[in-house]
Formats: structure tokens, C-alpha cells, sequence
């Protein structure tokens, strides 16, 4: 195992709904969420609170600088359509190592006086979010 740096990191989705997984333009940052249920079964007695594990949920973003050029995951957005995705922590030192699945993303983006225009996409799991190598 090692360390790695994030300048290597890659999302690939289908940005249109017919489409096939591509590069999303301009990612800048991502974040991947691993979660699960847990439920609360404390009892009497017990010395402490007891929980059970539920379901695990996947959810995450990424942002990317916005260009007009590309839909990025705007078409994605609004379609409620599933799309197919994948996240790359390091597409160039272990392009085997990802996290897949498809996910109903969201877009939105910011803009400043003194910035460059930003987009977000925020998005949870519409499948089992698996993660391979």
C-alpha cells in the first residue's frame, strides 16, 4: 500500500443517456461517501447503546470548473435518468483500483466577481456502488 496524491484522480459517466462512460471535463475535486444504517437497539440493563447495522448508502460529489462546451452532468441531471460512473482515486498509478455503479447526480454551479465559474455534482447510489482491485 502506499500514499497517494490526488492530481491523478478521474470520474468517468455517461453523460448523455445513451451514451457511453467518458471523462467528465475539468474535475477538480471529488468525494466518495460509505455509510450504513445504524439503528438503535438499546436495551435495559445494557451497560452502553447498542446499534445493529442496516443498509449501506453510497452517495458523493465531485466539482469541476464549468465550460460550456460540454453538458458535464447537467443533461444527466434533469433527465432522472441512472448513469453508469466511475471513480478513479488514481488513474494513472492503479487505473485498476475504482469505485462503479450508477448514480443519479445533480448539478449546479456558482459564480463570483472574482472567480472562475464552478460546478458541483452531488449524487447517490442507483445501484450497488462496488468498489474493484
Amino acid at each position: 500500500m502506499a500514499r497517494r496524491h490526488g492530481r491523478n484522480g478521474r470520474v468517468f459517466m455517461n453523460l448523455t443517456s445513451a451514451g457511453t462512460a467518458e471523462p467528465v471535463a475539468f474535475i477538480k475535486s471529488f468525494e466518495f461517501n460509505a455509510a450504513t444504517d445504524k439503528v438503535d437497539v438499546t436495551a435495559f440493563a445494557d451497560a452502553n447503546k447498542i446499534y445493529v447495522a442496516g443498509l449501506p448508502d453510497a452517495s458523493g460529489s465531485f466539482s469541476f470548473w464549468y465550460d460550456d462546451a460540454t453538458v458535464q452532468t447537467y443533461t444527466a441531471a434533469v433527465d432522472g435518468v441512472a448513469r453508469k460512473f466511475y471513480l478513479y482515486p488514481d488513474f494513472v498509478t492503479t487505473p485498476g483500483q475504482y469505485f462503479w455503479g450508477t448514480i443519479l447526480p445533480d448539478f449546479s454551479v456558482s459564480s463570483a466577481v472574482d472567480g472562475a465559474i464552478e460546478g458541483t455534482c452531488s449524487w447517490n447510489a442507483a445501484s450497488t456502488i462496488t468498489k474493484t482491485g
